[in-house]
């Protein structure tokens, strides 16, 4: 089939029914399916997702849609995968147990076309509860369990201490030949919640002086479901969250990790007078689910 100028990345693993939902917002979405493709990379799933995937494409030879396989367990590593084997001279990533809105590829593609100064761009990301969010969750901890990300309705560069989410971005080709692709040491593999693979292929970009545009109108929904809203997930979470920057933070330097773990020091003092907030306007609960989240991140970052 000839080349598309835009490939959309899917890595999955295990989530072969929630993939066919992500898949279902791809057919309505108003860039022509002459420009585009949908690259789906099974990381070692034991699921049927490869049947199903195999009967998905079948029903709808409208879109070109394939999969590939990637036997290194990780999100970033099957990533990479994905860019290797794409067509297109513009990437986009989004993951398994997401919805795109129907102009979400357009804005990506009309970005790049229309912006060579552009080197990469992300977008919203917004929370889909399968049920309503329990009372303690603040915008905070919304913030680690979904990956919120909206900084407002006007398109601007990515200010200055924010960056793109894993499941909502998107790069030139020539951006990884540039600078290499997700770091395979970071990211979730398998049932591991590791993370940070998107923040660190960012700032590797930013250091090379890469504009990165914030793009509102690309909004992808997240499904959020019961087991990610109970404490023991969120726990396990916010811990392998600090993990993540450990081992981002030493990669770089021994002065990158001891910055971040001064970071860490002024976001408990952050914690600590929000906590108190919450306290005194009757959300005791939020407030002991953001000092929870601070600790764990804590005993992550110092090694535990």
């Amino acid at each position: 089939m000839a080349d598309k100028k835009l490939s959309l990345i899917i890595a999955t693993y295990n989530r072969g029914a929630l993939l066919e939902r992500t898949l279902d917002s791809l057919l309505v979405q108003t860039l022509p399916t002459s420009c585009w493709e949908a690259v789906v990379v099974n990381n070692n799933s034991t699921d049927d997702t490869e049947e199903r995937l195999a009967t998905y494409a079948a029903a709808h030879p409208e879109i070109d849609l394939r999969m590939v396989t990637e036997i290194r367990q990780g999100v970033s590593a099957a990533r990479n995968r994905g860019i290797a084997e794409a067509r297109g001279a513009y990437i986009v990533v989004i993951d398994d147990d997401e919805t795109v809105v129907p102009g979400f590829l357009e804005c990506y593609y009309r970005l790049f076309e229309t912006s060579p100064e552009v080197a990469a761009a992300g977008g919203r990301i917004l929370p889909e509860f399968v049920s309503p969010p329990p009372a303690w969750m603040s915008k905070y901890t919304e913030r680690a369990i979904v990956g919120t990300l909206d900084l407002g309705p006007e398109q601007r560069e990515f200010p200055q201490g924010t960056f793109f989410g894993g499941g909502n971005h998107g790069f030139r080709r020539e951006v990884i030949e540039r600078y290499g692709g997700f770091d395979p040491s970071l990211g979730r593999t398998g049932t591991v919640l590791l993370a940070g693979e998107e923040k660190e292929f960012f700032l590797r970009l930013r250091a090379g002086g890469e504009r990165i545009v914030y793009l509102p109108e690309a909004v992808i929904y997240h499904l959020i479901d019961e087991r990610r809203m109970t404490r023991a997930y969120f726990s396990r979470l916010c811990r392998n969250l600090g993990r993540s920057e450990r081992r981002r933070t030493r990669a770089l330097s021994g002065g990158g990790y001891l910055l971040r773990l001064f970071q860490e020091a002024v976001k408990w003092g952050g914690a600590v007078v929000l906590c108190i907030g919450y306290l005194c306007t009757g959300h005791p609960s939020r407030g002991g689910y953001l000092l929870l989240m601070r600790w764990q991140i804590t005993r992550g970052l110092l090694g535990n």
